[in-house]
């Protein structure tokens, strides 16, 4: 059979906006031959729609823009994913795909397995299927099943499911199985993905196609990486990353290819980018502003605003403070000239001694401590909100993964933001990431090399709010650190087990500490991007007001 892959970039509640994006695919690839069309997983609504289902009109109008799109339907099949009505017992609506041919009946079937563990919560809105069965289309069974209903047991977090939705299908004769998916990403996901679906199809020696969503929604990006296998498991198509695209599959292609698989950096610079390009389009901002302290995590959102929204909409504003270092001033200056971004230069000096003044009687006699330096990033975010309100700039936060864990950021200081670009990245990935900036992205893209200056890169990490100060003076080495935060929030593992991999238990014991106190600053935190397998933020509920210690 001849599928094409409509690999889309839905917008969440833009039920008018995705019927056009699903009607213009279809129209495209049934010109071209295809046979059925394929959308990824709630393509009509966008994933996940969340309570957006229980606006009371939400879900009626969605089931009118599947028959708008039923009406358009021509030669070829459409596969789309919706929102379908729970009839009976159990909770209220269904994640649903619906078989659309012209001149027949809607034909629709429901999600056998519901993920309720990470970011995802669909038990919460959606009852599952009762039973599944193959559809017949133009002489094949075609089986089809929506996103979990593929992942294999080994591949879970634990088993979870009772019910295998593909067995059943090859039970009763399925030819061929298809996938409408909304699989976000996570770093090495996609070789993930591929290595399951091909012994999948190994298996039960059927063709799979894969139809993943791409694009980003909220805190979630979508990679696309759609791909097909033959009965034997081997790859015949795999979609491009990060980026919407079309294609037509034959699934009897003789033809077999390798799995592409990108590096560390590229994947996830790709990753950032996406989801702040989205995050802002969907948002209906266009252009944003961030604070450009000198430092690498600053430069290194600076090159991925830059990159996902254009040079000309990013300003980077250099606030220095009394402590601030020449060479820091000058390196963010130097990054802006490098990148085409707008670059301001606003002083806190003043502010900070006027804002100090304010109690200089009320704070006679005690020294000077983190009140004193957290005013500085709280001056900042002041800046900052004042050139986002005034120019309707969304205000980026340039917070790490490793310091967010631990608390090394101010609320309602350097926190303060709408999106918090790579709070889900570690520091030493940081470093990773800018060198590769520095080495390959600049050529790929025709900017000279060293985007970054090498001193950004070299020169020790810190915060600059006071004489002389580095990360390491209150912080374990970033190598250390990262390794303990992934064992402790990737891993859930104790501390006497992470101290039992070799580690100083004295350092371990301080880490899992400041983890957990920080827990309010998080929940109060802008949202992040998530790449990693465990981001601080919609996959991790972890109460602020408790007494559990490990």
């Amino acid at each position: 059979m001849k599928i094409g892959f409509a690999q889309l970039n839905p917008t969440v509640g833009d039920l008018s906006g995705n019927f056009d994006k699903i009607a213009r695919a279809y129209e495209r690839l049934a010109a071209a031959g295809a046979e059925l069309v394929l959308t990824p997983e709630l393509a009509i609504t966008g994933y996940p729609p969340q309570d957006l289902v229980f606006k009371s009109r939400f879900v009626p109008q969605n089931l009118e823009v599947l028959k708008r799109l039923h009406a358009r339907v021509g030669t070829a099949a459409l596969l789309v994913g919706f929102v379908d009505r729970n009839e009976g017992r159990g909770k209220p609506f269904h994640n649903a795909a619906a078989l659309l041919e012209s001149g027949k009946p809607i034909r629709t079937t429901h999600k056998s397995l519901l993920p309720t563990y990470d970011v995802f919560d669909e038990d919460r809105y959606f009852e599952p299927a009762c039973r599944v069965d193959p559809f017949d289309l133009r002489g094949k069974k075609l089986g089809v099943t929506i996103c979990e209903d593929i992942w294999t047991e080994h591949y879970l977090p634990r088993p979870l499911y009772d019910v295998e939705p593909v067995r059943g299908l090859i039970e009763q004769g399925a030819e061929i199985i298809v996938n409408l998916s909304a699989s976000p990403f996570s770093l090495h996901k996609p070789a993930i993905r591929h290595e399951m679906v091909a012994a999948l199809a190994r298996a039960y020696q059927r063709p799979i196609c894969y139809c993943n969503a791409v694009g980003g929604n909220d805190q979630l990006v979508f990679d696309g990486n759609s791909i097909a296998v033959n009965a034997s498991g081997s790859l015949i198509a795999q979609l491009p990353g990060f980026s919407e695209d079309e294609a037509i599959i034959d699934t009897e292609a003789a033809r077999v290819i390798e799995f592409r698989e990108s590096s560390t950096q590229v994947d996830l610079f790709a990753a950032l980018s996406l989801g702040v390009r989205d995050y802002l389009r969907k948002c209906n901002f266009h252009s944003a502003v961030l604070g450009l302290s000198g430092g690498i995590d600053s430069a290194v959102v600076a090159v991925i605003a830059a990159d996902a929204l254009g040079a000309e909409n990013v300003v980077g504003v250099s606030m220095p403070s009394p402590y601030s270092s020449r060479g820091s001033i000058d390196d963010a200056h130097a990054l802006a000239r490098n990148l085409g971004i707008k670059y301001l230069e606003i002083p806190i000096t003043s502010a900070f001694a006027a804002f100090k003044a304010q109690f200089e009687q009320i704070f006679a006699g005690r020294p000077e401590d983190t009140t004193e330096e957290n005013i500085q990033p709280r001056l900042r975010a002041m800046t900052l909100m004042a050139l986002s309100n005034k120019f309707g700039h969304l205000l980026l936060t340039t917070g790490n993964k490793s310091e967010l864990a631990v608390g090394y950021c101010t609320i309602y200081g350097d926190m303060a933001g709408g999106l918090a670009v790579i709070s889900d990245v570690p520091k030493t990935m940081v470093y990773e990431l800018a060198r590769w900036i520095n080495s390959d992205y600049a050529p790929r893209t025709g900017r000279k090399s060293g985007i970054i200056p090498k001193s950004t890169i070299d020169k020790p990490p810190s915060a600059e709010l006071k004489p002389n100060q580095t990360d390491q003076d209150t912080l374990p080495p970033y190598d250390i650190l990262d390794e303990i935060l992934r064992l402790y929030v990737e891993e859930n593992l104790s501390a006497r087990d992470i101290i039992a991999h070799g580690f100083d238990e004295k350092t371990v014991r301080w880490v899992q500490r400041r983890v957990d106190l920080n827990e309010y600053k998080r929940e109060q935190a802008a949202p992040g991007l998530k790449v990693t397998s465990r981001a601080f933020g919609l996959g991790r509920r972890m109460p602020i007001a408790q007494k559990y210690v490990d």
